[in-house]
């Protein structure tokens, strides 16, 4: 008994799918099941797309369980985001009010409230990701330079002039 048959509707179906298709992975996976209607084996199959055998099966099963159209769907997205884009905005609006009234925000804080809004840990990678995606750029002038020497040290390196050296 062959395990996965693909129909003559099937087969048909497959390939008005692939005559329209631009993605591919989903090409590839098209491939397995037009190799399958014509008699290939899961063996040959792996060995020319370079699948192995049991992902063959895998993805004919697959097939015969979810139907040409879910099966050729790209399911591979790249946001993964935890938030819209305006409940972003809203909570960083937040922020911006209280940096307005001359209060200092850190990352940690504004790390703490997408925490606790989105009700888990977040890396702070997401968080600088965040600020980036919002143009968020808040540079804090400092009062001196962190190495500056004492002043002490910098009246004892002036220069002594005729007028100075009283």
């Amino acid at each position: 008994m062959k395990r996965h048959i693909i129909a003559e509707e099937e087969y048909a179906a497959v390939k008005e799918v692939a005559k329209h298709n631009k993605l591919k992975r989903v090409e590839k996976r098209l491939q397995v099941i037009l190799l399958r209607y014509e008699g290939k084996k899961d063996d040959e199959i792996g060995e020319k797309l370079g699948y192995t055998r049991q992902h063959v099966s895998q993805l004919c099963a697959e097939f015969k369980k979810v139907g040409v159209a879910e099966y050729a769907r790209h399911k591979y997205g790249g946001n993964n985001r935890s938030m819209t884009i305006e409940e972003e905005r809203e909570i960083l609006d937040t922020f911006a009010a209280k940096a307005a009234n001359g209060e200092i925000i850190t990352i940690r804080s504004i790390k703490a409230a997408f925490d606790k809004r989105i009700g888990k840990d977040t890396g702070r990678g997401y968080i600088y990701m965040l600020l980036a995606r919002h143009k968020w750029r808040r540079v804090m002038p400092r009062g001196q330079h962190p190495r500056k020497a004492s002043e002490v040290e910098i009246e004892a390196s002036k220069k002594l002039t005729s007028n100075t050296r009283t």
